[in-house]
């Protein structure tokens, strides 16, 4: 049980015997993300934050969800448990285009859920409990212990996420035939923090070691974090999902695919997600019995997700503009991309005090302080140089989806700067 949740449980006293095992797990996260989050705040860099701004610091947003909040009277009315049948559509379609690979490749139609997060949780409901075990990489977003482990009991096993600069799927291999008949895999890419997003060798090796799982009898659920997909600035990259691999590798493993629009299509606050399943051999009648399994989770928790969400989703994704737009924002993103290459390479003396771990996509990347606390780097970032930005795992991790060109230049001297004096 977590800290946090033990505190709170103090903090009721005789009323905690009203509270469930799983409610007894549950606690706010007030000193992770959120908290490091809260006292970056007013820094003059803030680091920080998942969400992506323009060079004036106003919301990245493109103008098809924006210009279209005068939505007719139907987007106010219930959208159902499994989501708009037109939106559930539109998205399908879109998975084709964005991974060619799946032509030809039998899932199911989309469950529309509120954002990633939620899907996870849906996830966590259908395929983990105290007697099962989650894999994951020892670099992760904290929200999976949250969801995994302290809201549903699951057990969870890490594994090493880097070897010489490349995904280790061979530590991933050995956790996955650890003892156990079931495992519940999850991969991230690109990845939260690092920002990482497996190559073509990486997949294929990744893709090999699920296989031999499977082919030892191991029952293998991989849950596809895809919240960043489609933000990959580098050639060489596996540039599709992993779920089209995943689909048809095995009798033994389930794929399911969680994504949505709020990092892909640049529109946070709209909480409007996926979840799609696939396995090998599976019938339309088994996929309907996931998508109806996965349509009632949403009913028992929420009822349904925001049909005003919905709708705005619909409309932009007819616009005959969206897919420029789109192309525009992404451009903003990857110009800071380039820049931090840049940066890097004009101070080579920062390898001195930090090391950049790999990174090639989406909207963050990480780095590891030499020979101090990381923590103490924040504090002093915030403190000394109002600089704000997240520690996960003993690394810092950098938001440069927030923070302009111009000043990611001093954000990394300011970074190199703290360490130096931690140091000193």
């Amino acid at each position: 049980m977590d800290r946090l949740a033990r505190e709170l449980n103090r903090a009721l006293g005789p009323a905690v015997a009203f509270l469930s095992a799983a409610g007894r797990r549950m606690y706010f996260p007030s000193g992770g993300i959120l908290g490091q989050g809260a006292e970056a705040r007013k820094c003059a860099i803030n680091a920080t934050i998942g969400m992506a701004f323009e060079e004036d610091c106003s919301p990245l947003v493109m103008d098809c969800f924006s210009g279209r909040i005068g939505l007719g009277k139907k987007a106010f009315l219930y959208a159902g448990s499994y989501g708009l049948p037109a939106l559930r559509e539109a998205w399908r379609a879109m998975e084709f285009k964005k991974n060619p690979s799946l032509r030809g490749v039998t899932f199911s139609n989309p469950v529309v859920t509120g954002a990633l997060t939620h899907g996870l949780r849906v996830a966590a409901e259908l395929f983990a409990g105290p007697s099962d075990e989650l894999v994951v990489p020892d670099l992760f977003w904290d929200n999976y212990e949250l969801i995994f482990r302290d809201a549903v009991g699951c057990r969870v096993r890490h594994f090493n996420t880097f070897r010489r600069g490349a995904f280790d799927a061979d530590a991933m291999k050995a956790a996955l035939l650890a003892p156990g008949a079931k495992k519940v895999l999850i991969l991230n890419f690109p990845n939260n923090p690092t920002g990482y997003t497996a190559t073509v060798g990486d997949a294929k090796r990744i893709v090999a070691a699920v296989k031999a799982a499977a082919r030892r009898g191991k029952r293998v659920v991989v849950l596809l974090d895809d919240a960043y997909f489609g933000l990959v600035y580098e050639k060489g990259v596996h540039g599709e999902s992993l779920f089209a691999e995943f689909a048809t590798l095995d009798e033994n493993v389930l794929a399911v695919k969680l994504d949505g629009t709020t990092k892909e299509d640049y529109v946070w606050g709209l909480r409007v997600g996926f979840i799609s399943f696939a396995f090998k051999g599976a019938s339309e009648a088994q996929l309907k019995a996931l998508e109806a399994k996965a349509a009632g989770n949403v009913r028992s928790s929420v009822s349904n997700v925001s049909s005003i969400g919905q709708h705005l989703a619909v409309a932009a994704y007819a616009d005959a503009d969206y897919a420029a737009q789109k192309r525009q924002k992404y451009a903003v993103l990857r110009r800071r991309y380039a820049e931090i290459r840049r940066i890097l390479r004009r101070h080579p003396e920062y390898a001195e005090n930090f090391e950049a771990m790999p990174f090639n996509s989406g909207y963050f990347m990480c780095v590891r302080p030499v020979g101090v606390d990381a923590e103490k780097v924040r504090r002093l970032l915030v403190e000394k140089y109002s600089t704000g930005t997240i520690v996960l795992s003993g690394l810092l991790r950098i938001a440069f989806s927030t923070v302009p060109t111009a000043k990611l230049a001093t954000l990394f001297a300011n970074v190199n700067a703290a360490i130096r004096d931690l140091r000193q």
